[in-house]
């Protein structure tokens, strides 16, 4: 049996047909919300899906914000000489 040839993922393909197609079709759309992230390879172990990384990204808001009230300020000893 002979192996089947790799198609060349550059070469023109004839069955494709793009003559009726319109330029920036969903940019709008796209515009609008959608953010796409791209994680690192070692990330995807701890973030497999949207979800974990949307409540990983609260935690981290929340941690923020208790952070980030502003400190009374520290009573200093007054040095004498």
């Amino acid at each position: 049996m002979k192996k089947a040839r790799k198609l060349d993922p550059l070469a023109p393909r004839p069955n494709l047909n793009f003559s009726k197609g319109v330029r920036g079709k969903y940019t709008n759309l796209l515009q609008q919300g959608t953010n796409v992230v791209i994680l690192d390879a070692d990330l995807l172990d701890y973030f497999p899906d949207s979800e974990s990384v949307n409540d990983a990204l609260r935690s981290l808001k929340k941690i923020a914000s208790r952070s980030a009230k502003p400190e009374r300020p520290r009573k200093t000893a007054s040095v004498s000489r």
